[in-house]
């Protein structure tokens, strides 16, 4: 794994680790990856949305029903649709942050629960 893949998968075992009790509440969004034209007209119908975070927190805490995290490694940048997404989800009441770190995502995750 490179890049952003190996930055979620620490995060997310650092998670597993520090909150075993919520672990089945946190978990990823595969809307990224190569996929062939006839895989994603599949999945477009199935659901799949242009700009979903990577990582959903589904725990209500400070007033959000939720944490959605995007991850983004080094300079990378959210596309248009990940901007779009996060207007609509900011003012449905969810809570949206951006990590480029694990100690950032440590940091926005042990925040949202009050740690």
């Amino acid at each position: 794994m490179k890049g952003e893949a190996n930055l979620q998968s620490n995060c997310i075992t650092w998670f597993d680790l520090q909150y075993p009790n919520l672990s089945p509440l946190l978990f990823a969004v595969p809307n990224g990856g190569s996929r062939n034209k006839i895989e994603a007209v599949n999945l477009k119908r199935q659901g799949v949305r242009a700009g979903v975070s990577d990582l959903i927190l589904l725990f209500p805490r400070q007033g959000h029903g939720a944490l959605l995290i995007e991850m983004k490694y080094g300079s990378g940048r959210k596309h248009p649709g990940q901007k779009t997404w996060q207007k609509i989800v900011e003012s449905a009441g969810y809570k949206y942050v951006v990590c480029r770190s694990l100690d950032e995502f440590m940091r926005e995750v042990n925040n949202y629960l009050g740690k």
